[in-house]
Protein backbone atom coordinates (compact mmCIF):
# COMPACT_ATOMS: atom_id res chain seq x y z
CA UNK A 1 0.00 0.00 0.00
CA UNK A 2 1.51 3.63 -0.71
CA UNK A 3 1.05 6.34 1.47
CA UNK A 4 -1.13 8.90 1.39
CA UNK A 5 -4.45 7.16 1.80
CA UNK A 6 -6.93 8.65 3.24
CA UNK A 7 -8.61 7.41 6.37
CA UNK A 8 -11.48 6.33 3.61
CA UNK A 9 -8.79 4.29 1.80
CA UNK A 10 -7.64 2.72 4.76
CA UNK A 11 -11.13 1.45 6.29
CA UNK A 12 -11.83 0.53 2.68
CA UNK A 13 -8.77 -1.56 2.27
CA UNK A 14 -9.20 -2.93 5.94
CA UNK A 15 -12.65 -4.07 5.17
CA UNK A 16 -11.88 -5.47 1.68
CA UNK A 17 -9.25 -7.65 3.45
CA UNK A 18 -11.34 -9.23 6.31
CA UNK A 19 -10.53 -12.75 6.24
CA UNK A 20 -14.11 -13.89 8.08
CA UNK A 21 -15.96 -15.12 5.01
CA UNK A 22 -12.77 -16.74 3.37
CA UNK A 23 -14.55 -19.99 3.52
CA UNK A 24 -17.18 -18.91 1.14
CA UNK A 25 -14.16 -18.03 -1.88
CA UNK A 26 -11.27 -20.54 -0.28
CA UNK A 27 -11.33 -22.61 -3.78
CA UNK A 28 -11.56 -21.82 -7.00
CA UNK A 29 -14.05 -24.06 -7.87
CA UNK A 30 -16.46 -22.39 -4.65
CA UNK A 31 -15.56 -18.77 -6.55
CA UNK A 32 -16.76 -20.32 -9.81
CA UNK A 33 -19.93 -21.16 -7.54
CA UNK A 34 -20.21 -18.11 -5.89
CA UNK A 35 -20.08 -16.37 -9.34
CA UNK A 36 -22.92 -18.61 -10.63
CA UNK A 37 -24.99 -18.11 -7.85
CA UNK A 38 -24.65 -14.28 -8.34
CA UNK A 39 -25.69 -14.50 -11.76
CA UNK A 40 -28.49 -16.39 -11.03
CA UNK A 41 -29.64 -13.76 -7.97
CA UNK A 42 -29.11 -10.89 -10.38
CA UNK A 43 -31.10 -12.42 -12.98
CA UNK A 44 -33.93 -13.71 -10.36
CA UNK A 45 -33.49 -10.12 -8.87
CA UNK A 46 -33.99 -8.01 -12.28
CA UNK A 47 -36.61 -10.47 -13.54
CA UNK A 48 -38.53 -9.24 -10.29
CA UNK A 49 -38.13 -5.89 -10.69
CA UNK A 50 -39.15 -5.93 -14.65
CA UNK A 51 -42.24 -7.78 -13.45
CA UNK A 52 -43.11 -5.20 -11.18
CA UNK A 53 -42.25 -2.26 -12.93
CA UNK A 54 -43.88 -3.28 -16.67
CA UNK A 55 -46.29 -5.92 -15.70
CA UNK A 56 -47.39 -4.06 -12.43
CA UNK A 57 -47.58 -7.22 -10.42
CA UNK A 58 -46.86 -6.73 -6.90
CA UNK A 59 -45.86 -9.91 -5.83
CA UNK A 60 -42.05 -9.93 -7.03
CA UNK A 61 -41.22 -7.42 -4.27
CA UNK A 62 -40.99 -10.44 -1.64
CA UNK A 63 -38.78 -12.56 -3.74
CA UNK A 64 -36.84 -9.29 -4.47
CA UNK A 65 -36.20 -8.56 -0.97
CA UNK A 66 -35.13 -11.95 -0.33
CA UNK A 67 -33.00 -12.51 -3.29
CA UNK A 68 -31.39 -9.14 -2.80
CA UNK A 69 -30.22 -10.32 1.07
CA UNK A 70 -28.63 -13.05 -0.73
CA UNK A 71 -27.20 -11.08 -3.53
CA UNK A 72 -25.20 -8.50 -1.18
CA UNK A 73 -23.97 -11.44 0.58
CA UNK A 74 -22.58 -13.13 -2.53
CA UNK A 75 -21.53 -9.57 -3.96
CA UNK A 76 -19.55 -9.29 -0.88
CA UNK A 77 -17.99 -12.23 -0.55
CA UNK A 78 -16.42 -11.70 -4.40
CA UNK A 79 -15.19 -8.79 -3.24
CA UNK A 80 -13.73 -10.45 -0.57
CA UNK A 81 -12.13 -13.10 -3.13
CA UNK A 82 -10.54 -10.52 -5.01
CA UNK A 83 -9.33 -8.31 -2.02
CA UNK A 84 -11.23 -5.19 -3.29
CA UNK A 85 -9.63 -4.82 -6.81
CA UNK A 86 -12.59 -3.07 -8.32
CA UNK A 87 -14.18 -1.21 -5.12
CA UNK A 88 -10.64 0.40 -3.72
CA UNK A 89 -9.31 3.58 -5.36
CA UNK A 90 -6.19 3.36 -7.35
CA UNK A 91 -4.02 4.94 -4.61
CA UNK A 92 -4.52 1.93 -2.51
CA UNK A 93 -3.69 -1.06 -5.08
CA UNK A 94 -0.13 -1.38 -6.17
CA UNK A 95 1.40 -1.97 -9.31
CA UNK A 96 0.53 -5.80 -9.17
CA UNK A 97 -3.15 -4.81 -8.39
CA UNK A 98 -3.49 -2.27 -11.04
CA UNK A 99 -2.71 -4.28 -13.62
CA UNK A 100 -4.71 -7.36 -12.49
CA UNK A 101 -7.57 -4.90 -12.71
CA UNK A 102 -6.74 -3.29 -16.25
CA UNK A 103 -7.07 -7.35 -17.46
CA UNK A 104 -9.95 -7.56 -15.80
CA UNK A 105 -11.47 -4.59 -17.26
CA UNK A 106 -10.71 -5.27 -20.04
CA UNK A 107 -11.92 -8.69 -20.91
CA UNK A 108 -15.18 -8.00 -19.14
CA UNK A 109 -15.74 -5.25 -21.70
CA UNK A 110 -14.43 -7.61 -24.63
CA UNK A 111 -17.48 -10.40 -22.93
CA UNK A 112 -20.17 -7.10 -22.86
CA UNK A 113 -19.20 -6.55 -26.28
CA UNK A 114 -19.93 -9.85 -27.86
CA UNK A 115 -23.39 -10.11 -25.53
CA UNK A 116 -24.29 -6.39 -26.66
CA UNK A 117 -23.58 -8.42 -30.43
CA UNK A 118 -25.99 -11.17 -29.36
CA UNK A 119 -28.59 -9.23 -28.44
CA UNK A 120 -28.61 -7.39 -31.30
CA UNK A 121 -28.79 -9.68 -33.60
CA UNK A 122 -31.00 -11.64 -31.70
CA UNK A 123 -33.42 -8.53 -31.73
CA UNK A 124 -32.70 -8.20 -35.36
CA UNK A 125 -33.97 -11.45 -36.30
CA UNK A 126 -36.72 -11.06 -33.56
CA UNK A 127 -38.05 -7.84 -35.62
CA UNK A 128 -36.87 -9.68 -39.31
CA UNK A 129 -38.57 -12.99 -38.68
CA UNK A 130 -41.56 -12.63 -35.59
CA UNK A 131 -44.14 -10.29 -35.72
CA UNK A 132 -42.42 -8.23 -31.93
CA UNK A 133 -42.96 -4.86 -31.65
CA UNK A 134 -39.69 -3.44 -30.91
CA UNK A 135 -40.90 0.08 -29.51
CA UNK A 136 -42.06 -3.18 -26.26
CA UNK A 137 -38.57 -4.70 -26.01
CA UNK A 138 -36.48 -1.97 -25.63
CA UNK A 139 -36.85 -0.91 -22.15
CA UNK A 140 -36.10 -4.64 -21.02
CA UNK A 141 -33.61 -5.24 -23.39
CA UNK A 142 -31.90 -2.18 -22.27
CA UNK A 143 -32.04 -3.29 -18.85
CA UNK A 144 -31.18 -6.92 -19.26
CA UNK A 145 -27.92 -5.40 -20.92
CA UNK A 146 -26.96 -3.09 -18.43
CA UNK A 147 -26.87 -4.77 -15.44
CA UNK A 148 -24.85 -7.18 -17.03
CA UNK A 149 -22.13 -4.53 -18.15
CA UNK A 150 -22.43 -3.31 -14.71
CA UNK A 151 -21.52 -6.55 -13.54
CA UNK A 152 -19.44 -8.18 -15.13
CA UNK A 153 -15.93 -7.07 -14.24
CA UNK A 154 -17.09 -8.26 -10.73
CA UNK A 155 -17.62 -11.83 -12.22
CA UNK A 156 -14.68 -11.60 -14.59
CA UNK A 157 -12.53 -11.14 -11.43
CA UNK A 158 -13.82 -13.31 -9.24
CA UNK A 159 -13.63 -16.26 -12.16
CA UNK A 160 -10.00 -15.16 -12.38
CA UNK A 161 -8.34 -14.73 -9.26
CA UNK A 162 -6.09 -17.14 -8.26
CA UNK A 163 -5.73 -19.26 -5.34
CA UNK A 164 -4.40 -17.77 -2.23
CA UNK A 165 -1.37 -19.42 -0.59
CA UNK A 166 -1.75 -21.47 2.24
CA UNK A 167 -0.74 -19.70 5.76
CA UNK A 168 1.86 -21.30 7.71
Amino acid sequence: MTTGLTKYDRRMYAVMNRREGRPLYATAARRRALVCAHIALTAIGVSCWTAMVFAEWMWPVFVLLATLLLWCVATGAINGATRGLLELRGRALDERQLRERDRVLARAHRLTSLLLLAVAVGIGFLGWLGDVRMEALVTPVLIGVLVPHWLMPLWVAGLTVGDEPDED
